[in-house]
């Protein structure tokens, strides 16, 4: 809008509803926008056209949104993002744990998420008093499941290394009671999806045999209005919290 129209950060602030310093961060790159709801007040802001919206991931203008033929879901792409193994993500997920006041992790030991000092999480759960509040669920594996030992053979490791790794998360994380909203949960199926969620961004990875959920290529989810991807992520994390125990 700037570079075509001419339009100062100012002009553009005042339509999308942002301080002209957050546009400024926004456009010199110092900024991303991850947020659905932030992408669809920019849209409608500077009226973007539909085939513009929807390569952020937006519907159609509200004014053609009732009726009509069925959708194309590839319009409304969910998955923006496929990296090759966790690490390649860590940065990212770190800066939107940082920021979001929702945050989601579906584990098996959850050692290097959140259990340890230099895990991936660990240094975006606590919150300074009187800063942005933040709630936390952690879903481990029960340590006393069969599926947890079954898991120890799928990955070569011993039911009782792989117990005491899950313990000693929940151990690490009850430290953080007092510094944010968190509860630990354990479930007692056999895990499928590692999922980390931070507002309406999911990062979706798969355990399966003899590789680790941060070995496996992880995907980037969006919440968008039509997609069902990160609506069925998240209602099957509400499902597996339902079932489960809490321990923290």
């Amino acid at each position: 809008m700037q570079q075509y129209t001419g339009a100062s950060q100012a002009r553009i602030a005042a339509a999308v509803g942002m301080t002209q310093a957050r546009v400024n961060e926004i456009i010199n790159g110092r900024r991303e926008v991850s947020r659905l709801d932030v992408y669809e007040r920019i849209a409608d802001g500077l009226h973007m056209p539909d085939d513009a919206r929807h390569l952020l991931g937006l519907a159609a203008g509200r004014e053609k949104r009732s009726g009509g033929a069925a959708f194309d879901l590839a319009a409304f792409p969910e998955v923006v993002r496929v990296y090759a193994a966790q690490r390649s993500a860590a940065e990212e997920i770190q800066q939107l744990a940082h920021e979001t006041d929702e945050l989601d992790v579906l584990a098996v030991r959850g050692l290097g998420l959140v259990g340890l000092n230099d895990s991936l999480l660990r240094a975006c759960l606590p919150r300074d008093q009187g800063g942005k509040g933040l709630r936390v669920r952690v879903a481990l594996l029960d340590p006393d499941s069969a599926a947890l030992a079954r898991r120890a053979a799928e990955i070569g490791e011993s039911t009782e290394s792989l117990a005491s790794g899950v313990r000693l998360t929940e151990a690490r994380l009850r430290e953080l009671a007092d510094t944010c909203d968190i509860s630990v949960w354990r479930y007692g199926m056999l895990p499928t999806w590692r999922l980390i969620r931070t507002g309406d961004v999911m990062f979706v990875g798969a355990f399966d045999k003899g590789w680790e959920g941060h070995e496996s290529a992880t995907y980037k989810v969006m919440a968008t209005p039509h997609g069902p991807l990160f609506r069925g992520f998240r209602r099957m994390f509400e499902a597996v919290i339902d079932g489960a125990q809490r321990t923290v």
